[in-house]
């Protein structure tokens, strides 16, 4: 046996071996709520190592073969270790200098961390079963053995065996309708970071949005989100016309049901997306910018590890902010900005309290899953950090500077360090004269001084209706006329509990808070009512609860609920009731927050 490193939250020794390929032949079988069958993979030893060391967690492995022999190349007594926290066990196979191809025969468990089995009565339609995968950050390894770390990118392909009636799905080249046999052939000619695979497997229909695009959904579903995604065309021309051509062929949207725990991931070619985002009028259609963005920062060029995250998020919320200036203006998208920058400063506020070393840029997840990085930190603070070059060197030169970031790493990944020299050689070296505190910001605790500053006219309306009813408790002031989603946001945001607390029944018969179908808003208003012992909205809140998956609104609801003896228990016993339909990302996040572990 080799002596076993982790690097970059892996086993696998991507150092010595390269992995070009794989592929993969796959059974679903949603009775047994298994992925059967095996992974091929290309690889190339570089340096003659003996062993190829591949990352895996619950998998059932039944044999490894070598193309360059007919005898297994692994023994499962002696080779598998105990599975560590999050990490998994490596999988050692034996191979020779010339082996280039070695095909791993498993199954995965039915509670594989990256499966998600509904039952028909957890979909929207409610009749038939439904899968999806979320392999970020290193979920990969629970559903394909694999080097899971973002420093390996290879090609892959696959053969999707399923029940005819559906049809599979997955973050590459598609079909978009089903067939007699259920046997479906996949292909990624582009190089992707294992996270970056993905599946699902549903009662799924399609709808062109033009030629490069469109939206997959459940039936009762497809209507409503081609509507809510009209702008998608206009969408990838914008982005396109910003930072370079749109290099993944197609663009496609997935809608999942409630129980998808993100506002959406970018797997390349099909953005997996949350149903909370689909609120009639558009309002929310930011976070498909956000997806689309990823098309250049994170999926074309990528962090090097998970340390490096902020490269991948805080590139992207900058690039989606000016997709919706370009689409929409620069008084939408400075009212989307100015949220954005409230709720960092929120999240700055908790964590310069308990973990102050997460609010730098570059992080340190050594010994930690890398979950624990997910933040507005790297989204945010790292959108911030760039607006602050914007503005220091100009958006003309940042433009270009930008363009020729995307080009030059294109394909690859790249370290924080990496992007210092960039910055360095081809913006810093070029203005002498103006000066950045660019390390400052990457290397330090906190949010710099010259944090860019943003004022939206139409939140700093909705800001002074707020002071006045608080100042006055009086929610008659309230005047909604013009009102958007981020409106609410802004105000139910900065009204004080305690004083609208008498006022909370006036407004929730005036505006129908409480039943409201929009998430945004039911989160914000959900909240004052859990702090304000509003029990009039308790069944919304717990059908709320039930019936939504994504983390974003679960763990404000569940936290304010643990923050009392008596909100403790309530928060339990909804989540008794609701985790069976959250995804395992936000099933264990909310155990630690109901302190359940």
């Amino acid at each position: 046996m080799p002596e076993l490193t982790i690097r970059n939250h892996s086993f696998s020794n991507y150092d010595s071996i390269n992995l070009k390929h794989i592929h993969l032949a796959l059974n679903v079988d949603f009775q047994k709520k298994t992925l059967k069958g095996k992974a091929v993979l290309n690889i190339e030893n570089v340096s003659g190592c003996p062993y190829l060391i591949l990352d895996t967690r619950q998998l059932e492995i039944d044999k490894v073969m070598l193309e360059d022999s007919s005898e297994t190349a692994w023994s499962l007594g002696n080779q598998l270790s105990k599975e560590q926290s999050f990490l998994g066990r490596p999988l050692v196979i034996s191979i020779g200098k010339n082996t280039s191809k070695v095909a791993v025969y498993y199954e995965t468990q039915p509670d594989a961390a990256a499966l998600m089995w509904l039952a028909p009565e957890q979909t929207l339609g409610g009749k038939h079963p439904f899968l999806f995968t979320q392999s970020q950050a290193i979920l990969a390894r629970t559903w394909v053995p694999c080097m899971d770390a973002p420093a390996v990118k290879f090609t892959y392909s696959a053969d999707i065996t399923c029940d005819p009636k559906y049809l599979p799905l997955m973050s590459a080249e598609n079909n978009f309708k089903r067939n007699r046999e259920g046997k479906y052939h996949f292909n990624m000619p582009q190089p992707v970071p294992s996270y970056l695979m993905a599946l699902a497997v549903g009662n799924i229909e399609f709808r062109s949005l033009g030629d490069n695009c469109g939206v997959f959904a459940e039936p009762e579903m497809l209507d409503k989100a081609a509507r809510e995604f009209s702008d998608l065309k206009r969408m990838i021309a914008g982005a396109s016309e910003l930072y370079g051509e749109y290099a993944w062929g197609r663009y496609d949207i997935l809608v999942l049901p409630p129980s998808f725990p993100f506002g959406g991931m970018e797997n390349p070619r099909l953005t997996f997306a949350t149903p909370t985002i689909i609120a009639g009028d558009k309002s929310l259609v930011s976070l498909i910018a956000h997806e689309l963005a990823h098309s250049w920062s994170g999926n074309l060029v990528t962090n090097h590890t998970w340390d490096d995250f902020w490269l991948n998020e805080g590139f992207t919320v900058y690039f989606e902010e000016r997709i919706m200036e370009k689409l929409y203006g620069k008084a939408y998208s400075d009212m989307l900005s100015e949220i954005s920058l409230e709720e960092l400063r929120s999240t700055l506020e908790d964590l310069m309290k308990t973990a102050p070393g997460d609010t730098k840029l570059k992080l340190n997840l050594k010994d930690r899953d890398p979950d624990d990085g997910v933040s507005d930190i790297a989204y945010v603070k790292g959108c911030m950090f760039l607006r602050m070059l914007e503005n220091a060197y100009g958006r003309k030169h940042w433009d270009a500077f930008l363009n020729g970031y995307f080009n030059h790493f294109r394909w690859k990944t790249v370290t924080t360090e990496q992007f210092i020299a960039y910055l360095e050689e081809h913006l810093v070296s070029k203005f002498p004269k103006i000066k950045v505190n660019y390390r400052e910001w990457i290397y330090e605790i906190d949010l710099p001084g010259n944090c860019p500053q943003i004022n939206s006219a139409e939140l700093a309306r909705v800001k002074k209706m707020a002071a006045e009813v608080n100042a006055r408790k009086d929610v008659s002031l309230v005047d909604t006329a013009g009102f958007t989603t981020h409106h609410w946001m802004h105000l139910l945001r900065n009204l004080e509990p305690d004083s609208i607390k008498t006022g909370m029944k006036q407004m929730d018969s005036t505006y129908h808070l409480s039943a409201s179908t929009n998430a945004e808003i039911q989160c914000d208003w959900y909240l004052l009512c859990i702090k304000n012992g509003y029990h009039e909205a308790d069944p919304y809140i717990e059908k709320y609860l039930v019936s939504v998956g994504r983390r974003k609104f679960l763990i404000p609801l569940y936290e304010e609920f643990a923050s009392t003896p008596e909100g403790l228990k309530k928060g339990r016993n909804i989540f008794f009731r609701a985790e069976d339909g959250y995804h395992a990302v936000s099933r264990n996040t909310i155990k630690k927050i109901l302190r359940m572990e």
